[in-house]
Protein backbone atom coordinates (compact mmCIF):
# COMPACT_ATOMS: atom_id res chain seq x y z
CA UNK A 1 0.00 0.00 0.00
CA UNK A 2 1.17 3.54 -1.09
CA UNK A 3 2.78 5.04 2.35
CA UNK A 4 1.99 8.69 3.14
CA UNK A 5 4.68 11.36 3.85
CA UNK A 6 5.45 12.20 7.46
CA UNK A 7 3.67 15.82 7.63
CA UNK A 8 5.82 18.92 7.95
CA UNK A 9 6.12 20.86 10.84
CA UNK A 10 4.83 24.44 10.11
CA UNK A 11 7.40 26.85 11.13
CA UNK A 12 7.82 27.74 15.07
CA UNK A 13 6.41 31.18 15.30
CA UNK A 14 7.74 33.88 17.75
CA UNK A 15 5.83 34.79 20.72
CA UNK A 16 6.16 38.49 20.94
CA UNK A 17 4.94 38.01 24.58
CA UNK A 18 8.08 34.92 25.49
CA UNK A 19 10.83 37.05 23.20
CA UNK A 20 9.77 40.39 25.34
CA UNK A 21 9.91 38.46 29.04
CA UNK A 22 13.29 36.30 28.32
CA UNK A 23 15.44 38.46 26.29
CA UNK A 24 14.59 42.34 26.67
CA UNK A 25 13.24 42.35 30.19
CA UNK A 26 16.54 40.59 31.23
CA UNK A 27 18.93 43.22 29.79
CA UNK A 28 16.63 46.22 30.97
CA UNK A 29 16.87 44.92 34.22
CA UNK A 30 20.23 44.39 34.36
CA UNK A 31 21.05 47.75 33.17
CA UNK A 32 18.45 49.47 35.61
CA UNK A 33 20.49 47.53 38.43
CA UNK A 34 24.15 48.58 37.40
CA UNK A 35 22.85 51.95 37.02
CA UNK A 36 21.01 51.87 40.48
CA UNK A 37 24.74 50.12 42.18
CA UNK A 38 26.59 53.10 40.18
CA UNK A 39 24.25 55.76 41.83
CA UNK A 40 24.81 54.20 45.26
CA UNK A 41 28.44 54.30 44.47
CA UNK A 42 28.45 57.76 43.60
CA UNK A 43 26.40 59.00 46.54
CA UNK A 44 27.17 56.68 49.15
CA UNK A 45 30.32 55.18 49.60
CA UNK A 46 32.25 58.65 50.36
CA UNK A 47 31.39 58.10 53.66
CA UNK A 48 33.08 54.75 53.93
CA UNK A 49 36.85 54.94 54.53
CA UNK A 50 39.10 54.36 51.72
CA UNK A 51 39.43 50.66 52.18
CA UNK A 52 35.84 50.07 52.93
CA UNK A 53 35.10 52.23 49.22
CA UNK A 54 37.58 49.56 47.40
CA UNK A 55 36.67 46.92 49.24
CA UNK A 56 32.73 47.19 49.13
CA UNK A 57 32.51 48.24 45.28
CA UNK A 58 34.57 44.76 44.45
CA UNK A 59 32.82 42.84 46.63
CA UNK A 60 29.66 44.35 45.25
CA UNK A 61 31.32 43.36 41.51
CA UNK A 62 32.39 40.30 42.88
CA UNK A 63 28.97 39.09 44.72
CA UNK A 64 27.15 39.43 41.30
CA UNK A 65 29.50 38.10 38.86
CA UNK A 66 29.37 34.95 40.89
CA UNK A 67 25.81 34.88 41.10
CA UNK A 68 25.81 35.17 37.31
CA UNK A 69 28.22 31.79 37.10
CA UNK A 70 25.76 30.37 39.22
CA UNK A 71 22.82 30.96 37.65
CA UNK A 72 24.61 30.08 34.37
CA UNK A 73 24.53 26.35 35.24
CA UNK A 74 20.89 26.26 35.29
CA UNK A 75 20.00 29.13 32.26
CA UNK A 76 23.49 29.57 30.76
CA UNK A 77 22.15 33.23 28.52
CA UNK A 78 20.29 34.56 31.89
CA UNK A 79 23.19 33.59 33.82
CA UNK A 80 25.72 34.93 31.81
CA UNK A 81 23.85 38.41 31.28
CA UNK A 82 24.20 38.66 35.37
CA UNK A 83 27.52 37.90 34.61
CA UNK A 84 28.33 40.39 32.53
CA UNK A 85 26.86 43.24 34.32
CA UNK A 86 29.58 41.92 37.47
CA UNK A 87 31.91 42.89 35.31
CA UNK A 88 30.48 46.01 34.25
CA UNK A 89 29.85 46.96 37.69
CA UNK A 90 33.79 46.12 38.49
CA UNK A 91 34.91 48.26 35.83
CA UNK A 92 32.93 51.45 36.86
CA UNK A 93 34.38 50.67 40.36
CA UNK A 94 37.81 50.91 38.94
CA UNK A 95 36.75 54.31 37.22
CA UNK A 96 35.25 55.71 39.92
CA UNK A 97 38.48 55.18 42.18
CA UNK A 98 40.01 58.00 40.52
CA UNK A 99 36.92 60.00 38.68
CA UNK A 100 34.37 60.32 40.81
CA UNK A 101 35.24 62.47 43.65
CA UNK A 102 33.14 61.33 46.40
CA UNK A 103 34.87 57.96 45.76
CA UNK A 104 38.33 59.06 44.93
CA UNK A 105 41.08 57.15 46.17
CA UNK A 106 43.55 57.38 43.09
CA UNK A 107 45.15 60.93 42.75
CA UNK A 108 47.12 59.87 39.69
CA UNK A 109 46.02 59.83 36.37
CA UNK A 110 47.95 57.55 34.48
CA UNK A 111 47.83 54.51 37.04
CA UNK A 112 44.08 55.26 36.64
CA UNK A 113 44.50 54.39 32.74
CA UNK A 114 46.73 51.84 33.64
CA UNK A 115 44.42 50.45 36.14
CA UNK A 116 41.11 50.58 33.42
CA UNK A 117 43.86 49.60 30.58
CA UNK A 118 43.97 45.91 32.82
CA UNK A 119 40.75 46.01 33.21
CA UNK A 120 39.72 46.51 29.95
CA UNK A 121 42.08 42.82 28.70
CA UNK A 122 40.94 40.94 31.50
CA UNK A 123 36.65 42.17 30.25
CA UNK A 124 38.32 40.95 26.58
CA UNK A 125 39.96 37.94 27.94
CA UNK A 126 37.20 36.42 29.88
CA UNK A 127 34.85 36.56 27.25
CA UNK A 128 36.93 35.73 24.26
CA UNK A 129 37.66 32.32 26.53
CA UNK A 130 33.84 31.69 27.71
CA UNK A 131 32.82 32.60 24.08
CA UNK A 132 30.34 34.67 24.88
CA UNK A 133 29.01 37.33 22.81
CA UNK A 134 26.34 38.13 25.74
CA UNK A 135 29.12 38.61 28.23
CA UNK A 136 31.18 40.57 25.82
CA UNK A 137 27.87 43.28 25.20
CA UNK A 138 26.56 43.83 28.86
CA UNK A 139 30.06 43.87 29.88
CA UNK A 140 31.10 46.81 27.27
CA UNK A 141 27.79 48.05 26.65
CA UNK A 142 27.24 48.95 30.90
CA UNK A 143 31.00 49.98 31.10
CA UNK A 144 30.39 52.79 28.24
CA UNK A 145 27.03 54.17 29.72
CA UNK A 146 27.76 53.85 33.10
CA UNK A 147 30.48 56.35 32.29
CA UNK A 148 27.72 58.95 31.44
CA UNK A 149 26.28 58.88 34.75
CA UNK A 150 28.14 62.13 36.33
CA UNK A 151 30.43 64.83 34.31
CA UNK A 152 32.18 63.51 31.41
CA UNK A 153 35.90 65.24 31.22
CA UNK A 154 38.81 63.97 28.77
CA UNK A 155 39.68 60.92 31.31
CA UNK A 156 36.05 59.95 30.47
CA UNK A 157 36.90 59.94 26.60
CA UNK A 158 39.94 57.82 27.44
CA UNK A 159 38.13 54.95 29.36
CA UNK A 160 35.21 54.58 26.51
CA UNK A 161 37.87 54.99 24.30
CA UNK A 162 40.18 51.75 25.96
CA UNK A 163 36.50 49.81 25.85
CA UNK A 164 36.01 50.87 22.22
CA UNK A 165 39.30 49.06 21.27
CA UNK A 166 38.25 46.35 23.40
CA UNK A 167 35.00 45.51 21.46
CA UNK A 168 37.02 46.28 18.12
CA UNK A 169 39.14 42.82 19.52
CA UNK A 170 36.00 41.27 19.06
CA UNK A 171 35.21 43.03 15.79
CA UNK A 172 38.80 41.66 14.35
CA UNK A 173 39.46 38.67 15.95
CA UNK A 174 35.39 36.90 16.32
CA UNK A 175 33.91 39.14 13.59
CA UNK A 176 31.36 39.41 16.21
CA UNK A 177 29.00 42.38 15.21
CA UNK A 178 26.69 43.59 17.41
CA UNK A 179 29.20 44.62 20.02
CA UNK A 180 31.78 46.47 18.46
CA UNK A 181 28.57 48.28 16.53
CA UNK A 182 26.77 49.10 19.53
CA UNK A 183 29.94 50.37 21.28
CA UNK A 184 30.79 52.59 18.13
CA UNK A 185 27.52 54.51 19.17
CA UNK A 186 28.24 54.66 22.90
CA UNK A 187 31.64 56.07 22.56
CA UNK A 188 30.13 59.27 20.23
CA UNK A 189 27.04 59.39 22.30
CA UNK A 190 29.16 59.90 25.19
CA UNK A 191 31.04 62.17 22.64
CA UNK A 192 27.83 64.39 22.36
CA UNK A 193 27.05 64.06 25.81
CA UNK A 194 30.19 66.00 26.47
CA UNK A 195 30.52 68.43 24.12
CA UNK A 196 26.72 69.36 23.80
CA UNK A 197 26.22 69.19 27.96
CA UNK A 198 29.31 69.77 30.00
CA UNK A 199 31.65 71.33 27.26
CA UNK A 200 35.16 71.33 29.93
CA UNK A 201 38.21 69.24 28.89
CA UNK A 202 39.13 67.93 32.51
CA UNK A 203 39.22 70.19 36.21
CA UNK A 204 41.70 73.05 35.79
CA UNK A 205 42.56 72.56 31.91
CA UNK A 206 42.92 75.69 29.68
CA UNK A 207 39.52 75.69 27.51
CA UNK A 208 42.23 77.01 24.23
CA UNK A 209 43.18 73.55 24.56
CA UNK A 210 39.78 71.96 24.27
CA UNK A 211 39.04 72.05 19.96
CA UNK A 212 42.08 70.57 19.89
CA UNK A 213 41.19 67.72 22.28
CA UNK A 214 37.98 66.90 20.75
CA UNK A 215 39.16 66.40 17.51
CA UNK A 216 41.79 64.53 18.26
CA UNK A 217 39.39 62.08 20.14
CA UNK A 218 36.84 62.01 17.05
CA UNK A 219 40.00 61.47 14.88
CA UNK A 220 41.14 58.43 17.41
CA UNK A 221 37.80 56.73 17.29
CA UNK A 222 37.35 57.30 13.13
CA UNK A 223 41.06 55.93 13.00
CA UNK A 224 40.56 52.62 15.40
CA UNK A 225 36.63 52.10 13.88
CA UNK A 226 37.85 52.00 10.37
CA UNK A 227 40.69 49.99 10.80
CA UNK A 228 38.99 47.32 12.87
CA UNK A 229 36.65 47.01 9.65
CA UNK A 230 39.37 46.79 7.00
CA UNK A 231 41.27 44.84 8.46
CA UNK A 232 39.77 41.62 7.52
CA UNK A 233 36.72 43.32 5.36
CA UNK A 234 35.88 40.36 3.51
CA UNK A 235 35.00 38.41 6.62
CA UNK A 236 31.95 40.66 7.52
CA UNK A 237 28.94 41.00 6.38
CA UNK A 238 28.16 43.67 4.02
CA UNK A 239 25.72 44.89 5.64
CA UNK A 240 27.69 44.97 8.44
CA UNK A 241 30.24 46.63 6.69
CA UNK A 242 27.94 49.93 5.40
CA UNK A 243 26.31 50.30 8.84
CA UNK A 244 29.72 50.85 10.37
CA UNK A 245 30.80 53.24 7.68
CA UNK A 246 27.50 55.26 7.93
CA UNK A 247 27.77 55.33 11.60
CA UNK A 248 31.23 56.50 11.81
CA UNK A 249 31.03 59.14 8.88
CA UNK A 250 28.02 60.39 10.89
CA UNK A 251 29.47 60.71 14.23
CA UNK A 252 33.13 62.40 12.67
CA UNK A 253 31.05 64.59 10.32
CA UNK A 254 28.47 66.08 12.52
CA UNK A 255 30.25 65.97 15.74
CA UNK A 256 33.40 67.51 14.21
CA UNK A 257 31.64 70.18 11.95
CA UNK A 258 29.55 71.42 15.66
CA UNK A 259 32.73 71.92 17.16
CA UNK A 260 34.71 73.54 14.12
CA UNK A 261 31.64 75.53 13.48
CA UNK A 262 31.44 76.73 17.32
CA UNK A 263 35.50 77.59 18.17
CA UNK A 264 36.83 78.52 14.36
CA UNK A 265 34.19 78.83 11.92
CA UNK A 266 36.15 79.60 9.03
CA UNK A 267 38.22 75.94 9.19
CA UNK A 268 35.07 74.25 8.87
CA UNK A 269 35.78 73.97 4.98
CA UNK A 270 39.38 72.54 5.50
CA UNK A 271 37.93 70.31 8.07
CA UNK A 272 35.36 68.77 5.73
CA UNK A 273 37.97 68.48 2.67
CA UNK A 274 40.09 66.54 5.46
CA UNK A 275 37.09 63.99 6.12
CA UNK A 276 36.37 63.71 2.32
CA UNK A 277 39.55 62.85 1.98
CA UNK A 278 40.25 60.22 4.32
CA UNK A 279 37.19 58.40 3.16
CA UNK A 280 38.85 58.49 -0.53
CA UNK A 281 41.46 56.66 1.40
CA UNK A 282 39.58 54.63 3.13
CA UNK A 283 37.81 53.56 -0.58
CA UNK A 284 41.56 52.72 -1.86
CA UNK A 285 42.30 50.75 1.21
CA UNK A 286 39.16 48.81 0.88
CA UNK A 287 40.06 48.16 -2.88
CA UNK A 288 43.28 46.96 -1.85
CA UNK A 289 42.10 45.08 0.88
CA UNK A 290 39.80 43.32 -1.72
CA UNK A 291 36.76 44.37 0.16
CA UNK A 292 33.16 43.90 -0.86
CA UNK A 293 32.40 45.91 -3.42
CA UNK A 294 29.95 47.89 -1.81
CA UNK A 295 31.84 49.05 0.98
CA UNK A 296 34.70 50.50 -1.36
CA UNK A 297 31.86 52.45 -3.28
CA UNK A 298 29.92 53.45 -0.22
CA UNK A 299 33.28 55.58 1.22
CA UNK A 300 33.65 57.51 -2.70
CA UNK A 301 29.87 58.30 -1.65
CA UNK A 302 30.48 59.28 1.02
CA UNK A 303 33.46 61.37 0.41
CA UNK A 304 31.33 62.96 -2.31
CA UNK A 305 28.45 63.87 -0.10
CA UNK A 306 31.05 65.88 2.54
CA UNK A 307 32.45 67.49 -0.87
CA UNK A 308 28.78 68.55 -1.65
CA UNK A 309 28.37 69.70 2.59
CA UNK A 310 31.74 71.38 2.50
CA UNK A 311 31.22 73.95 -0.35
CA UNK A 312 28.56 76.20 1.72
CA UNK A 313 31.17 77.06 4.10
CA UNK A 314 33.10 78.39 1.42
CA UNK A 315 30.89 79.57 -1.24
CA UNK A 316 28.08 81.83 -1.62
CA UNK A 317 25.18 82.58 -4.79
CA UNK A 318 26.43 81.87 -7.74
CA UNK A 319 30.52 80.49 -6.98
CA UNK A 320 28.42 78.24 -4.70
CA UNK A 321 25.57 76.68 -7.18
CA UNK A 322 28.91 76.15 -9.92
CA UNK A 323 30.53 74.51 -6.49
CA UNK A 324 27.64 72.13 -6.78
CA UNK A 325 27.39 71.75 -10.16
CA UNK A 326 31.53 70.54 -10.68
CA UNK A 327 31.12 68.44 -7.75
CA UNK A 328 28.54 66.04 -9.18
CA UNK A 329 29.67 66.23 -12.61
CA UNK A 330 33.11 65.39 -11.28
CA UNK A 331 31.70 62.36 -9.02
CA UNK A 332 29.02 61.37 -11.84
CA UNK A 333 31.98 61.13 -14.10
CA UNK A 334 34.05 59.10 -11.67
CA UNK A 335 31.72 56.51 -10.93
CA UNK A 336 32.74 55.53 -14.81
CA UNK A 337 36.13 54.70 -13.84
CA UNK A 338 35.22 52.85 -10.68
CA UNK A 339 31.61 51.25 -11.97
CA UNK A 340 30.27 53.17 -8.68
CA UNK A 341 26.58 53.10 -9.58
CA UNK A 342 26.54 54.81 -5.71
CA UNK A 343 28.68 57.49 -6.73
CA UNK A 344 26.66 58.42 -9.85
CA UNK A 345 23.56 58.28 -8.04
CA UNK A 346 25.13 60.92 -5.64
CA UNK A 347 26.24 62.60 -8.08
CA UNK A 348 23.26 63.18 -9.57
CA UNK A 349 21.44 63.85 -6.48
CA UNK A 350 23.95 67.10 -6.19
CA UNK A 351 23.22 68.35 -9.44
CA UNK A 352 19.49 68.30 -8.33
CA UNK A 353 20.59 70.48 -5.15
CA UNK A 354 22.65 73.09 -7.50
CA UNK A 355 19.29 73.01 -9.61
CA UNK A 356 17.05 73.96 -6.90
CA UNK A 357 20.11 76.32 -5.87
CA UNK A 358 19.82 77.82 -9.06
CA UNK A 359 15.95 78.53 -8.92
CA UNK A 360 16.58 81.60 -6.89
CA UNK A 361 17.07 84.74 -9.17
CA UNK A 362 20.95 85.01 -9.08
CA UNK A 363 23.23 86.83 -11.32
CA UNK A 364 24.44 84.48 -13.95
CA UNK A 365 21.81 81.88 -13.38
CA UNK A 366 21.51 81.54 -17.24
CA UNK A 367 25.37 80.16 -17.60
CA UNK A 368 24.71 78.34 -14.33
CA UNK A 369 21.46 76.63 -15.81
CA UNK A 370 23.26 76.00 -19.21
CA UNK A 371 26.28 74.40 -17.13
CA UNK A 372 23.52 71.88 -15.16
CA UNK A 373 21.77 70.86 -18.52
CA UNK A 374 25.95 70.00 -20.29
CA UNK A 375 26.27 68.46 -16.72
CA UNK A 376 23.35 66.17 -16.62
CA UNK A 377 23.79 65.10 -20.40
CA UNK A 378 27.57 64.34 -19.40
CA UNK A 379 26.78 62.63 -16.45
CA UNK A 380 24.15 60.36 -17.99
CA UNK A 381 26.16 59.77 -21.35
CA UNK A 382 29.14 58.44 -18.28
CA UNK A 383 29.03 54.82 -19.48
CA UNK A 384 26.37 51.83 -18.26
CA UNK A 385 27.08 50.86 -14.14
CA UNK A 386 25.99 47.48 -12.75
CA UNK A 387 23.45 47.14 -9.63
CA UNK A 388 23.80 44.33 -7.85
CA UNK A 389 20.42 43.04 -8.02
CA UNK A 390 19.48 44.43 -10.87
CA UNK A 391 19.74 43.53 -14.57
CA UNK A 392 21.89 46.08 -16.85
CA UNK A 393 18.89 47.36 -18.78
CA UNK A 394 16.96 48.34 -15.67
CA UNK A 395 19.82 50.19 -13.99
CA UNK A 396 20.93 52.25 -17.18
CA UNK A 397 16.83 53.24 -17.85
CA UNK A 398 16.59 54.34 -13.81
CA UNK A 399 19.52 56.72 -14.16
CA UNK A 400 18.77 57.54 -18.36
CA UNK A 401 15.43 58.69 -16.97
CA UNK A 402 16.35 60.41 -13.50
CA UNK A 403 19.22 62.68 -15.65
CA UNK A 404 16.55 63.18 -18.50
CA UNK A 405 14.50 64.56 -16.12
CA UNK A 406 17.25 66.53 -14.56
CA UNK A 407 18.23 67.81 -18.09
CA UNK A 408 14.78 68.79 -19.13
CA UNK A 409 13.73 70.63 -15.87
CA UNK A 410 16.90 72.93 -16.80
CA UNK A 411 16.32 73.78 -20.08
CA UNK A 412 12.58 74.83 -19.36
CA UNK A 413 14.11 77.26 -16.03
CA UNK A 414 17.04 78.46 -19.11
CA UNK A 415 14.45 79.17 -21.43
CA UNK A 416 11.97 80.44 -19.51
CA UNK A 417 13.84 82.90 -17.53
CA UNK A 418 15.25 84.11 -21.44
CA UNK A 419 11.16 84.96 -22.61
CA UNK A 420 9.12 87.74 -21.83
CA UNK A 421 6.91 87.26 -19.02
CA UNK A 422 3.69 86.98 -21.15
CA UNK A 423 5.48 84.31 -23.29
CA UNK A 424 6.68 81.59 -20.84
CA UNK A 425 4.10 79.09 -22.18
CA UNK A 426 6.38 79.97 -25.82
CA UNK A 427 9.10 78.92 -23.73
CA UNK A 428 8.27 75.87 -22.52
CA UNK A 429 7.28 74.78 -25.86
CA UNK A 430 11.10 75.92 -27.25
CA UNK A 431 12.48 74.00 -24.33
CA UNK A 432 10.62 70.93 -25.11
CA UNK A 433 11.47 71.31 -28.81
CA UNK A 434 15.04 71.46 -27.94
CA UNK A 435 15.04 68.31 -25.61
CA UNK A 436 13.31 66.79 -28.76
CA UNK A 437 16.99 67.76 -30.64
CA UNK A 438 18.97 66.30 -28.09
CA UNK A 439 16.87 63.15 -27.60
CA UNK A 440 17.36 62.48 -31.30
CA UNK A 441 20.80 63.65 -31.56
CA UNK A 442 22.26 61.03 -28.81
CA UNK A 443 19.43 58.74 -29.80
CA UNK A 444 18.25 58.84 -26.11
CA UNK A 445 14.42 57.95 -25.93
CA UNK A 446 14.35 59.16 -23.15
CA UNK A 447 14.89 63.04 -23.71
CA UNK A 448 12.09 62.73 -26.13
CA UNK A 449 9.57 61.63 -23.36
CA UNK A 450 10.74 64.41 -21.20
CA UNK A 451 10.00 66.56 -24.29
CA UNK A 452 6.50 64.89 -24.69
CA UNK A 453 6.05 65.62 -20.71
CA UNK A 454 7.26 69.29 -21.12
CA UNK A 455 5.42 69.72 -24.67
CA UNK A 456 1.97 68.40 -22.95
CA UNK A 457 2.17 71.02 -19.81
CA UNK A 458 2.51 74.00 -22.46
CA UNK A 459 -0.78 72.27 -24.62
CA UNK A 460 -2.16 72.28 -20.94
CA UNK A 461 -1.33 75.81 -19.67
CA UNK A 462 -2.09 77.34 -23.45
CA UNK A 463 -5.30 75.98 -23.77
CA UNK A 464 -6.56 76.98 -20.24
CA UNK A 465 -4.82 80.01 -19.30
CA UNK A 466 -2.91 81.75 -22.17
CA UNK A 467 -5.71 81.20 -24.61
CA UNK A 468 -7.98 83.62 -22.17
CA UNK A 469 -5.07 85.85 -21.17
CA UNK A 470 -2.65 86.66 -24.11
CA UNK A 471 -2.91 89.70 -26.03
CA UNK A 472 -3.92 89.07 -30.06
CA UNK A 473 -0.64 89.45 -31.17
CA UNK A 474 1.25 87.03 -28.33
CA UNK A 475 -1.83 84.67 -29.05
CA UNK A 476 -1.45 84.24 -32.88
CA UNK A 477 2.66 84.11 -32.40
CA UNK A 478 2.62 81.44 -29.34
CA UNK A 479 0.08 79.39 -31.94
CA UNK A 480 1.89 79.67 -35.27
CA UNK A 481 5.33 78.48 -33.50
CA UNK A 482 3.99 75.80 -31.46
CA UNK A 483 2.48 74.51 -34.91
CA UNK A 484 5.56 74.83 -36.81
CA UNK A 485 7.44 72.80 -33.54
CA UNK A 486 5.08 70.05 -33.30
CA UNK A 487 4.88 69.97 -37.66
CA UNK A 488 9.16 69.81 -37.44
CA UNK A 489 8.87 66.96 -34.34
CA UNK A 490 6.34 65.02 -36.23
CA UNK A 491 8.07 65.09 -39.72
CA UNK A 492 11.03 64.35 -37.68
CA UNK A 493 9.24 61.10 -36.34
CA UNK A 494 7.83 59.68 -39.55
CA UNK A 495 11.22 60.12 -41.15
CA UNK A 496 12.73 58.09 -38.81
CA UNK A 497 9.90 55.36 -39.01
CA UNK A 498 10.47 55.33 -43.04
CA UNK A 499 14.06 55.00 -42.39
CA UNK A 500 13.84 52.05 -40.06
CA UNK A 501 11.04 50.18 -42.44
Amino acid sequence: PPTSAPPVAAPEQRDLESHVGTYWLSRLGIVALIIGIAYLITYRFGELGMLARVGAGYLLSAGLGAFGLWLSRRNELFGRIVFGGGLALAYFVTYALHFIPSVRVIDSQVLALVLLAAFVVAIVTIAHRMQSETVAGIALFLGLHTGMLSDITAFTLLSTTLLAAGALFFLVRNRWVIVPLSSLVAVYSTHVVWAVRTGHMAPGAPEDDRLALSLGFLALYFLLFSVALLARPRELPLRASLAFTLLNWVGLTSLGAYEVAQDQEPHLFGFLLVIAAAHGAGAVVARLQRAPVGLTHAYLALGAVTLALAMPARYEDVALVAAWTVTGLVAGLAARGVESPVLRGVGVLILFVALAACERETPGRLTLLAGLVVAFVLVERGGTVRVAGLPEPETRTLFTAVCAVGAGLALVALVGARMPSGLVTLGWVIAAFLLFGLGFAVRERWYRLAALAVMGLALGRLVLVDVARLPPDQRVLTFILLGVMLLVVSYTYTRLRDRRG
